[in-house]
């Protein structure tokens, strides 16, 4: 069988709702205890199919990461910041992601990776931002601010690195992202 190990967990407490999640390489799906085997089967495709498809939206490849950045210079920055390219990294462990003006490229630190959509969105303005203004001055940080939830996900990213006893990135006291 292709795909992730599924383990199926019953239980006599639960009575109609149906929920699943990722442990590790598995995807546990929880159901009644008194569903039927046909039910147990329709629900575990339906659950599985729904748990892959938001892990993708908040997984997005390279190439989708592109298309959200421009998507995303066009609602906060009128298409002023165009990237080149997008790309994810594994070797950035103090920064959530990082910008090379000169080429226009943007790389994300993986760890991003699973976050909600909202944050992975904030650290992509950010970095947008350098593409026109390199410093993190009142300028830069106006720009930034035009993303709505952009005091929000900057609060997630340093509970984030609290919470994983990670050090916070550098400037984070300065409300800096990279």
């Amino acid at each position: 069988m292709d795909g992730p190990e599924i383990e199926v967990r019953r239980s006599k407490r639960r009575r109609r709702t149906v929920s699943a999640y990722r442990d590790g390489d598995r995807i546990i799906v929880m159901i009644p205890a008194a569903m039927s085997q046909r039910e147990e089967a329709e629900w575990v495709e339906q659950m599985v199919a729904r748990l892959e498809k938001a892990e993708r939206r908040r997984k997005p490849s390279d190439d989708e990461l592109v298309k959200r950045a421009k998507t995303l210079s066009d609602l906060y920055f009128g298409g002023l910041a165009e990237p080149d390219s997008v790309r994810w990294v594994d070797n950035q462990n103090s920064r959530w992601g990082s910008c090379t003006p000169g080429d226009r490229s943007i790389r994300l630190s993986a760890r991003l990776q699973g976050m909600p959509t909202w944050v992975l969105d904030y650290v992509l303005v950010h970095e947008l931002a350098h593409l026109f203004e390199a410093n993190h001055n009142e300028a830069f940080w106006a720009w930034v601010d035009r993303y709505p939830q952009a005091e929000r996900a900057k609060g997630y990213l340093i509970g984030w690195s609290a919470a994983t006893k990670l050090p916070a990135p550098p400037g984070e006291d300065d409300d800096q992202v990279d």
